[in-house]
This record gives C-alpha cells, structure tokens and sequence, in this order.
C-alpha cells in the first residue's frame, strides 16, 4: 500500500486550486501597480492621511511607499503569505485527523504498515504538494514583477531570498498544526483551525507593529519572514532562521510521539 502516493493523489485537487488561485492574485494585485505610479503624488497623500497604526497593521513599512514597487510588492507578498499560511495549517490539521473524521480509520490501521510509515508518508506527501504550490508563486511573481513594474528597478537577488524563506513559512504552519491536532480529541473543522492560526498569528504581528514591541514577533512566523525587511536589506536574519528550524523540529517530534502513542478513534 502506497500511501505517499495516496497522500498526494488526495491533494492534487487542491494543489491545483490554490497554485492557480494564488498565481492569478499575485498577477492580478500586482497590475494595478502602474496606475498607482501614475498618480503617485495623490496616492501618497491619501496613504499619509491614515493612521500609521493603520499602515503599519497593514505591513506598510517605513522607508517603504506604495507607490515604490519595493513598497507595492511587500504588501502584496504580505498578503500572498496569510493565504499560504492557511493553506499549510490546512494540510496540518487535516493530514493526521482525516481517517478519523471520515471513520475510515479501521481501513488504513488493518493494513501491514507502521504507524511511523504512515507519518513519514502523510508529512512527506504534505511537503510535497506545499513545495509544488511555493515553485508556482515564485514562477508567479516573476512574471508580475516582469509585466507590472512601471519602469523601476528591482534588486533579482532580494527576491529570491524572499520567495526562498516560503518552504520555510510553510513548513512552520504545517507542522504547529499537525501538532495541534493531535491535542484534539477529534476535529470538526479543518478550515475554520486554520483560518484561525493563520489569521491569529497575522493579527499578532499587526499588534506587534502598532506598540512596537519586537518581543511579541518572537512568537509569529509573519515577523521572521517580513517581506520589507527582506526587500529593504536584502539579507536574512539568521537568529529567526534558526528559531523557525528549531520550531518545525519540536514540532515534528512532538506530534510523531502524539501520534503513535493516540488512541485513534474509527467505528
């Protein structure tokens, strides 16, 4: 029994989905960038009259205008990653708890295959169809940086290190919610635990930049990826690298422990 290739043959669908649908908002978002620069002036004007609590909950840095594609582009990849963020707490939360929601446990655990087996195949399918989704956002944003960029320069190499910290970001959300899951009895619903650890996290990296306290961004990935900072320094911060490792390691053996120690409920 293959259940790597079960795994992913589930997932196809999925993948399809939100490849294209994230492909089409990075385009989409991005070509209004050439109107904005049209009227830069009046755009900035409007954009100074909100509150910079407001600019910075949005991820508008400093030192970073929307009418600058480094500034456009941040925002548009800040929203690119709340939306991968769900989609990795979706395949965690789910990839663990599916058997049991759909009471085909009993099917999968008669097979002659381990539970170890069965972790190792579901986790590696996930990665598998994250780091699919991840190559078509970066083939995506090429092309809307090729298309949409007004005219301005853009530093190729800045953007690479951007788009290379999303198996990363991704990583970190599948595993907290494999993890999560796996503290439930059952779960109910897959999407609404998703939505909320992603938008959760989202909303304490906005709290994080309205009362500038750099201490709550040590418990958001959202602060250890910020797209600005990439864009404007061009350089990673080593110290969040290593505490995101670190998180997707505990993360990996907490919930393979939880795993083959659960009392897996079926009918």
């Amino acid at each position: 029994m293959n259940i790597f290739k079960q795994e992913f043959d589930m997932k196809k669908k999925s993948i399809i989905i939100w490849s294209i649908s994230l492909m089409a908002f990075m385009i989409f978002y991005m070509a209004f960038f050439p109107t904005l620069t049209q009227d830069s002036a009046s755009v900035d004007s409007v954009m100074n009259s909100f509150p910079e609590e407001m600019l910075q909950a949005l991820g508008v840095r400093e030192g970073l205008s929307l009418t600058s594609l480094k500034g456009f582009f941040s925002l548009t990849f800040t929203m690119m990653q709340l939306a991968i963020a769900i989609q990795s707490a979706n395949y965690g939360f789910s990839i663990l708890s599916e058997e049991e929601r759909e009471l085909t446990a009993d099917f999968l655990m008669s097979k002659p295959v381990s539970r170890t087996k069965i972790y190792i195949s579901k986790l590696l399918a996930a990665l598998l169809s994250l780091l699919i989704t991840s190559i078509f956002i970066g083939i995506a944003t090429f092309i809307a940086l090729r298309l949409f960029n007004a005219g301005e320069n853009y530093e190729i190499s800045s953007v690479i290190k951007l788009i290379l910290t999303l198996p990363i970001f991704q990583l970190l959300f599948l595993t907290v919610a494999m993890f999560i899951s796996l503290l439930f009895k059952k779960i109910q619903s897959v999407l609404s635990l998703s939505m909320g650890l992603a938008i959760g996290l989202y909303v304490v990296e906005s709290v994080r930049e309205i009362v500038d306290n750099n201490i709550l961004g040590y418990v958001t990935p959202f602060y250890y990826f910020e797209p600005g900072t990439i864009l404007l320094d061009g350089t990673y911060d080593l110290k969040f690298i290593f505490i995101a490792i670190g998180i997707i390691i505990v993360s990996i053996a907490s919930s393979y422990l939880l795993y083959n120690k659960r009392d897996i409920h079926s009918l």
